[in-house]
Order: structure tokens, then sequence, then C-alpha cells
């Protein structure tokens, strides 16, 4: 086996591998950045043994075995730790893989939890659970690399200072715990689905990122709905990946996308995961009914088989568990396509001046759609062009440039 060759089995292994080793460290030692060390520690001993000894049997056992010994050298040195030395002596005697699951669990409410700030919890995750590089995270969200580093430091700071126990919550705890999870989980995936900056439309690694991480919390925590709902609405929403981009690179809205392109294996995964959600019982939470609405498009032949009235009736149950601006928004949307343009178009106007759609430039871009259909062109432009004027994406930009000047020509689209 050549160096490239070790060299990309060691990749592979410690994609795989990390979040485990990671999680098992923090279950010894307490602190999750001392964990992380120890596993930098273990990964740079198989770079300098590997390619001699060639990778081992069980190269997930190795690093474990490697990092606990490296904890062993470094707490030896501080007498004041011995009982801690004592610990990781008994841990070395556990099975491995006995508590893997319950650890990656625990690490997963660690990187979300809610005393870390939203974008320190997203790249602690994406660092911790989808072992990307701090240059590979900084890439994906168009910020500099010092920037993801010192969220990625600062998170691990606060939970030390904070002594965040390394447990699965309980109780009232658990919900608002789990929900800062799904939300991380989410906006990994959307910042992959449709990108808010840069030039192009899709990030699919990060899409890839938070699906595996939804898979993987849907494996450890079976009987929570909202989890499956997640993962069901991810699944479907992935499934249209390859029509959402033109041969050129354009967006390709999803009334417009070629459904023979939808990805059939990704929504039979994402029909099956809404059912287990709806057969754990309980009325559907945000995810689950996102999903449904997802699944109400994936399974239209075509956009004219769309079941618009079911999806108004979706995003009615949707407004009543999370009430938004955004939501009313889609809803309206919905509501022009079961029930015609100007009854969208009346609601859209309500929303004009509701502060949190101030600077999103959806909404300029809905009621211009909606404007065009009723024939009001000259409108329809100057929303499109204020729409293209909000959106920081070079995708989205074009395509609303594109469909204010198809308004000037008096083009219905």
């Amino acid at each position: 086996m050549t160096d490239p060759d070790v060299d990309r089995a060691i990749d592979a292994v410690w994609r795989i591998e990390s979040p485990k080793l990671i999680a098992g460290l923090t279950r010894i030692v307490r602190d999750v950045g001392l964990a992380e060390d120890l596993a930098q520690d273990a990964l740079v001993a198989a770079l300098e043994q590997w390619p001699e000894s060639g990778v081992p049997a069980k190269p997930g056992a190795w690093l474990m075995a490697t990092a606990k010994h490296h904890a062993i050298d470094r707490l030896r040195r501080d007498e004041r730790l011995e009982r801690k030395h004592q610990e990781i002596g008994r841990e070395m005697e556990v099975q491995e893989g006995q508590q893997e699951g319950d650890d990656l669990l625990r690490l997963v409410f660690i990187s979300c939890h809610p005393i870390l700030a939203p974008e320190a919890r997203v790249a602690l995750t994406l660092r911790l659970l989808a072992s990307l590089t701090t240059e590979e995270i900084a890439r994906a969200f168009l910020v500099p690399v010092s920037t993801i580093a010192q969220r990625i430091v600062r998170a691990k700071r606060t939970l030390t200072e904070a002594r965040v126990p390394f447990e699965v919550p309980s109780g009232p705890e658990l919900d608002a715990r789990l929900s800062s999870v799904l939300q991380v989980i989410y906006l990994v995936f959307n910042e992959g689905y449709s990108a808010t900056a840069g030039d192009d439309l899709l990030r699919a690694g990060l899409c890839e990122d938070a699906l595996r991480l939804g898979r993987i919390l849907a494996g450890l925590a079976p009987k929570e709905p909202e989890v499956h709902g997640l993962v069901a609405l991810m699944e479907i929403q992935a499934s249209r990946t390859r029509a959402r981009v033109g041969a050129s690179g354009e967006m390709v809205l999803l009334l417009d996308q070629d459904r023979g392109r939808w990805d059939q294996l990704l929504i039979r995964r994402g029909l099956a995961a809404l059912e287990r959600a709806e057969q754990l019982g309980g009325a559907l939470g945000p995810y689950a009914l996102q999903a449904a609405i997802a699944a109400c498009h994936a399974r239209a032949r075509t956009a004219a088989e769309t079941d618009w009235s079911r999806i108004v009736a979706l995003y009615d149950a949707l407004a009543e568990v999370t009430p938004s601006a955004v939501v009313e928004l889609n809803r309206a949307v919905a509501v022009a396509m079961a029930f015609g343009p100007a009854a969208g178009l009346e609601l859209v106007d309500a929303l004009r001046s509701e502060p949190a759609l101030a600077m999103y430039h959806f909404l300029p871009s809905a009621r211009g759609d909606l404007l065009a259909k009723l024939g009001r062109h000259d409108e329809a432009r100057a929303e499109f062009e204020r729409a293209a004027a909000l959106t920081q994406n070079a995708r989205e930009r074009e395509l609303l440039l594109d469909r204010a000047a198809a308004s000037s020509r008096g083009d219905a689209s």
C-alpha cells in the first residue's frame, strides 16, 4: 500500500471514528476540549505509525487505546488528578463499543447546548460530529478561518467553565435541549440546501453532513418523533438536489423542476421516516409537519397534481405549533396555489409591515410572482428587483433579475 493510499485510509477512518472517539474520551475526562486534543494526539500517532505498520484491523479501537494512553500520561503529570487517573484505568477495562451509542448521544447534546450561541453550536457540531476541519467549516459558511477557530475555542472553553455535565438530559430539559439539537442540524442542512451567500446555490457536503447527523440521532433516539420528522424533511428536500440546478448552474424553482431527476431512494427513506414519526403518536411537531408538506410535493407525479389544499391545512397546523411571519408567508403562497393569486396576494400584502420580513428576500419575490400572475407586470418587476437586491446568493440574484426582465416584457411567470 502506497503512502497516498494510507493517507486516504487514515482520512476515511478519522471521518468515521472521530465522533465516537471524542465522545468516549469526553465521558472519561469530562472535558470536551481535552477530549478533542487527545483524539488529535491519537491521529498524529496514526499518521506516524500506520504508513509503516499498516492500518490495523480495528482502527477505531487502536485510536481509542492510543488516546487513553495519552490521557493517562497527561494526567499522571498532575497529582491532583490521581483519582481521574484511576477512573481512566477502570475505563480501559470496559469492552470497546459497549457505550458508543450513549456517548455519541451525550456528545450531541453537549455540542448543541443552549449555553452556546447558535453559530458556536453549528461550528462545534460540525467539528466534533461531522469531523470537518476548521478550514472546511469556514469555507462552507464563507467566513474567515480565524472566526470559526475562535468560535470553536470559545465554545469548548464555555462548556468547560460552566461544568456542563456529560449526560443526556431528562424531563423538561430534554425537550428544550432536543429542540436545540434539531435546530442546529437543520441550520447546517439549510445552509447546504440554499446557501445564504456566495456563487453556488448548493453546498452538497453540508447537506450530507446534516443528513448523517440526523440519521445518527434517529438511531440514538428512536422514540422521539421530531427526530424522525427532521430526518424525513431533510431526506425529501435532499431528493430534489439534482433538479434544483440547471445545466449552466442556474436555479430551477420547485414547480419547474424535472421530477424525473428527483432521487426516489431519498424520497422513500423520507416517507418511511415520516411514517415512523406519525406512528409514535401524538400531535405532529414542526419538523414532522414540514416533512408532511414536503411529502405532498414528493408524492405528486407532476406539479399540477400537487395537493395544495392539504398543504394549506398543514401550514395552518404549523402556524399553530410555531407561529411566525415566515410560516405565514409560506402559507400565503400555498393559498395562492390552491385558491388563486388574488387570495394569496391579499395575505402577502398583510405581511409587508412585519419587521421579521423586512430584509427577507422571499417576501418581495413571492409578491412579484403573484403580481405577475395577475398581469401587474410593472409592480412585479419592481418586487423582483427588490428581492434581487436583498439576496446575497449570486444564483438566486440571477434568477430574480431574469424574472424582473420577463416582467418588463410582460411575460407572466
